[in-house]
């Protein structure tokens, strides 16, 4: 990431959008998409055009279903375009960025794009991707302006708990650092969800969508919880990006959220069933350690044995499957796989992955 043009690119969206796609599809880490059939979906109720910073009747919604104030909220393009937004507004060119390991390569993308100096914390495989609260106590500096953290973790979908996210801001609070959490797969786990953690106050900046627990990506709504002083910046930052947002997808999400219910169960119904067929299929694999996360749409497991490139290249030629590799989170042995897809899907597409472990066995 030396050279500027590097800076302006992401290898791993890129990927996602030229070869991801396959006859069997593990690389997906969301749910499958809402058909239309089964969205609340009125044509009288749409407008074209609208306008100002955020759509009143969608910040309503997003404050009653987040428990953040209106005027702590902006609403995003999705996620990734909230976290780009959220790190634009906190980091200037220098700043010193401390991001997980591994991590979402968005994230490294947006803070390499922005001219930060990145420092990592890792979350290893041996220690279940959890934070090693000693180790992190260790990395924040003086000079770290901001701390980047995904919850459920992407891409193994380990939870960091509330404590934890006590001790956490209480480390970046002593350095007057803030810290930014991509919670867009933490609504997954449901009833057992732990509070936001923007709920513990004003150094957090909570970044969400839409688009993973519930399938409606198309619909780009994302949004940025953070303290109404930053949330002012950060509609005008947006003024030089995406200025004003698709009306109609304002109005259709306002749609989904008086709905949401619906949506909420089709999902819980869909990853408990797929949750056990990744279960079973990972209790016949001796030769697959993986870390499995008490929730979430992702698993990000180990190939013990053998050269990944190769593996990747028979999975997709020969057995007509992706998952996502590895390098796009700096962990090349691993890869992220995604049980979101229609449950017959996942079960064909998990046999052919296991056929392609049984067949790279034999080089």
């Amino acid at each position: 990431m030396d050279q500027p043009e590097e800076r302006k690119r992401s290898r791993y969206m890129e990927w996602a959008k030229t070869c991801s796609s396959a006859r069997f599809n593990l690389a997906t880490s969301g749910l499958t998409s809402v058909p239309m059939a089964e969205f609340p979906l009125r044509v009288e109720e749409l407008e074209i055009t609208g306008g100002g910073y955020g759509y009143g009747p969608l910040l309503e919604r997003i404050a009653r279903h987040t428990g953040a104030p209106v005027e702590c909220i902006v609403t995003a393009e999705g996620t990734s375009m909230a976290n780009h937004l959220a790190m634009a507004a906190l980091l200037s060119p220098g700043d010193e960025v401390l991001i997980e390991h591994p991590t979402y390569g968005l994230l490294l993308d947006v803070a390499h794009y922005l001219g930060t100096r990145v420092r990592q914390i890792a979350r290893s495989f041996e220690n279940n991707f959890d934070i090693s609260l000693p180790e992190m106590e260790q990395a924040i500096t003086p000079a770290t302006r901001l701390v980047v953290l995904t919850n459920l973790h992407n891409p193994s979908g380990a939870l960091i708990p509330l404590e934890a996210m006590r001790t956490i801001v209480e480390m970046a609070q002593r350095v007057g650092a803030r810290v930014l959490v991509d919670e867009v797969y933490l609504e997954m786990l449901f009833d057992s969800a732990p509070p936001s953690a923007f709920s513990l106050g004003d150094t957090f900046v909570v970044t969400s969508s839409l688009t993973k627990t519930y399938g409606l990506s198309g619909l780009r709504c994302g949004w940025i919880l953070a303290e109404p002083k930053l949330t002012r910046r950060i509609w005008r930052l947006n003024d030089l990006f995406a200025a004003t947002a698709a009306h109609p997808a304002e109005r259709m999400s306002v749609m989904v959220f008086d709905r949401l219910g619906q949506f909420r169960e089709r999902a819980r119904g869909l990853l408990m069933t797929n949750r056990a067929v990744l279960d079973s299929f990972l209790d016949s694999r001796n030769d697959l350690p993986c870390f499995r996360p008490p929730a979430g749409s992702v698993v990000f497991p180990c190939l013990p044995d053998g050269e990944p490139e190769a593996f990747f290249k028979l999975l997709r030629e020969k057995y007509e499957t992706s998952v996502v590799p590895g390098e796009f989170f700096e962990m090349p042995r691993h890869f992220r796989l995604g049980i979101g897809g229609e449950t017959a899907a996942l079960q064909a597409a998990l046999e052919r992955l296991g056929a392609a472990l049984d067949d790279f066995g034999k080089w």
